[in-house]
């Protein structure tokens, strides 16, 4: 564990420094602001929520398309109590909306053995209709002000980390010494500065408790004997159901874990990112999450980084049209270190082709000063496109994932 912490240390330090060198040279300051990084984590949040939730269902063995819908019903129902009763109770709300739609697509793929995507797809859609229905229902009683927004819910409270970030405890106010470095402008150790105030800084406790749930899932799948029987059922159900595990239960526990966690990401859109529910406010981030949950090979820490490109990419997009150009540079860097890669494992045909992808990026770079608006839009959409193929050389998925089960072996 201490072995790939500082693995994973090395790799985070190398990356700051590749943006704080491209900082340097194209002049887009952008790219390691407090605000960008303040902006990636609230936009990675939701999206690391849904791939976790995927993740739970997935190692159960039940492939979880309908992410997409659970997010919308906890947005939905995040944004309904939220407003009534206070955004705690929103959230609350928005995990037992989700975890309904979970059970409805547990009953399906598990109970009745039908499809898994064919169930998730029909999730997504009743999902998106069902909510509307409702809101349309809502306004017409004059309780919401329009048929596809709910009234504003009162916002949550946020903190910095104290000493690092100027956070205020017991009455007393640390000082903001990650701001005061990021202000000197300090070649690559403001840059980290900046970055680390901006994921520390006015932290919504909701955050704080989807940052917990990195270490919580991997003790939970990896270091309890639930954890071991659910894994086990997305991966041998035969053999754990010999040795007197419960499969079914395994498999409805997984599901529905899934869909409270992407309600909770749902609801975190509603009432965190924003202070009320809006429609088309998920924005295919379940889709999205499930990206993420193939980018990190079924891995919370896998899936966060991959949640994490996505937020940065969104967040580079909303701010700053000329850091998205700066962008390209690091894509030439990226190529160029596995350009390298594929040279040391005598891959030459794969190095050479990558190769001409790195010259072609950077040839752009050069040539275009600044991207289409329409291009700077989709970036974040590129990205996971980028993260769907990176993941697939090396994904390894549970073994009976997506197989329907019947007691006695599989159908």
């Amino acid at each position: 564990m201490k072995v790939k912490t500082l693995k994973t240390l090395r790799y985070a330090t190398m990356l700051v420094f590749v943006l704080a060198v491209i900082r340097q040279i194209t002049g887009a300051s952008d790219l390691t602001s407090v605000g960008t990084a303040s902006a990636a984590l609230l936009l990675s949040v939701p999206i690391f929520l849904a791939g976790l939730g995927g993740l739970f269902s997935e190692r159960a063995g039940v492939v979880n398309i309908g992410l997409e819908g659970m997010m919308i019903m906890g947005a939905w129902a995040g944004g309904m109590i939220g407003y009534k009763h206070g955004p705690w109770l929103g959230l609350v709300a928005a995990v037992i909306f989700g975890g309904l739609g979970a059970l409805l697509h547990a009953i399906a793929t598990i109970t009745f053995g039908v499809d898994h995507v064919v169930s998730g797809v029909a999730i997504n859609i009743i999902a998106a209709g069902l909510v509307r229905y409702l809101s349309t229902i809502l306004y017409k009683s004059g309780s919401w002000l329009g048929p596809s927004q709910s009234p504003d819910a009162q916002s949550i409270s946020t903190n910095g980390l104290p000493v690092l970030s100027g956070g205020k405890y017991f009455g007393w106010k640390s000082p903001d010494f990650l701001n005061y470095v990021a202000e000197k402008h300090w070649f690559f150790i403001s840059d980290a500065a900046a970055i680390l105030r901006g994921i520390t800084g006015d932290l919504s406790y909701v955050t704080v408790v989807a940052v917990i749930l990195i270490p919580l899932s991997l003790f939970i799948l990896w270091k309890t004997s639930f954890g071991l029987r659910l894994r086990s059922a997305g991966e041998a159900p035969i053999a754990a159901e010999s040795l007197g595990v419960n499969v079914y239960l395994m498999k409805y526990a997984g599901v529905l874990i899934s869909g409270a966690l992407a309600g909770l990401g749902g609801g975190f859109l509603a009432l965190v990112a924003a202070n009320h529910y809006q429609e088309n406010q998920v924005a295919g981030r379940g889709y999205i999450g499930l990206a993420a949950l193939l980018f990190g090979n079924y891995r919370p820490g896998g899936i966060l980084l991959g949640a994490g490109l996505f937020g940065f990419a969104d967040a580079l997009q909303l701010r700053d049209s000329a850091s998205v150009h700066a962008l390209i540079l690091l894509i030439v860097f990226v190529l160029s270190v596995l350009v390298v890669r594929d040279l040391r494992k005598k891959n030459f045909k794969k190095a050479a082709l990558t190769m001409v992808f790195a010259a072609l990026s950077l040839w752009y770079f050069l040539a275009v000063k600044e991207l289409p608006g329409q291009l700077v839009t989709m970036t974040p959409y590129i990205a996971t496109l980028l993260i769907m193929s990176l993941a697939s050389q090396r994904l390894r998925m549970p073994a009976a994932d997506g197989i329907p089960y019947r007691r006695g072996g599989l159908r």
